[in-house]
């Protein structure tokens, strides 16, 4: 795949979001419903001040998507790709390498 370098920066920048735990633990909370930001930083352990950061940086970058509902505001994943992305990052490191050590290759 040749991608453009106007699309490997936003690309790279994407990953480089998801590598970090506390926004890659709320975006794993979102992919059964949407929450709002107290429960998400209570499900993921962190303040909710620090979840509303991590929560701007995942809508800037359309990662997730805010809904309002009346004065409450839901986070959702933005679309089906994120989802699909998310959950075949899980798979694949779900599967058996058949490597007899446990170790992962880094």
């Amino acid at each position: 795949m040749d991608l453009s370098a106007d699309l490997v920066e936003p690309l790279a920048e994407t990953f480089h979001l998801l590598g970090e735990p506390n926004r890659l633990r709320l975006v794993l909370a979102c992919l059964e419903t949407s929450e709002n930001v107290h429960t998400l930083a209570e499900r993921t352990g962190i303040s909710p001040s620090l979840a509303s950061h991590h929560l701007r940086l995942l809508r800037a970058s359309r990662i997730l998507r805010a809904e309002r509902e009346g004065r409450e505001v839901r986070y959702a994943l933005q679309d089906q790709h994120v989802r699909a992305l998310v959950e075949n990052m899980v798979a694949h490191l779900g599967e058996d390498t058949g490597d007899d050590t446990g170790k992962t290759a880094r």
